[in-house]
């Protein structure tokens, strides 16, 4: 294996679960609430993608919240201020995945950071809330050079941000169509993939899979 200087990770998905909001959108949509937090999830990647792709940026906060407009639409509810603010503050208190904290306290001493779509208003305060505060050495956001990923320019941001070179650096994402971007600019990637599915048929094939970031300790 290549000598990793940085250990980057993705925090949607990958860190943090996005369905722990589940709880929360069926105290306000009964029987509707995994489902509504499955739409909102499809449409927040959906949206950003069209919007990179539309050069119409606009801040993932934003775009998560146009997202779960879109996703209680779908279901023939309809939302007030009240369920609004509440569903949108689960984002800054989602729960992290129960191997995270013990992973990154084995990597003490490596240079970790995040690397998201998610833009400072949304990452900041949720990395400062939970238990996982003070264990990064750089939080960086796409919000900085206003490129989602999977653009390259996006990576390329996070490896200069980092002072690395893309084979110094292992990428970590249990979202295909990210390693697949990660893999396609140049980063050693490591699949999180936490759904089992198969790998995304895009001809950029992930360094290593695991079903969970404990894997990642083989880098070290």
């Amino acid at each position: 294996m290549p000598v990793i200087k940085a250990f980057v990770f993705d925090v949607y998905g990958t860190l943090f679960d996005v369905h722990s909001v589940i709880e929360k959108c069926e105290e306000y949509f009964p029987e509707k609430g995994e489902s509504i937090s499955k739409t909102w999830r499809e449409k927040q990647i959906q949206y950003s993608n069209l919007r990179q792709i539309m050069n119409n940026y606009e801040t993932f906060f934003t775009i998560t919240k146009d997202a779960l407009h879109y996703a209680i639409k779908a279901h023939d509810r309809e939302f007030d201020d009240d369920s609004e603010r509440a569903l949108l503050g689960e984002y800054f208190k989602l729960a992290p995945y129960p191997e995270v904290k013990e992973v990154l306290e084995k990597l003490d001493g490596k240079m970790l950071a995040v690397f998201s779509n998610g833009s400072h208003d949304m990452l900041d305060p949720l990395i400062d809330q939970s238990e996982l505060t003070g264990m990064f050495d750089n939080v960086i956001s796409v919000d900085e050079v206003k490129q989602y990923k999977p653009a390259v320019a996006s990576y390329n941001h996070a490896a200069k941000t980092l002072g690395v070179t893309p084979d110094e650096a292992l990428f970590m994402s249990s979202n295909g169509w990210d390693i697949s971007g990660a893999k396609n600019y140049g980063f050693n990637t490591a699949w999180i993939n936490r759904n089992n599915l198969p790998v995304e048929e895009l001809n950029l094939e992930p360094n290593a899979i695991y079903g969970d970031l404990a894997g990642i300790l083989e880098w070290v």
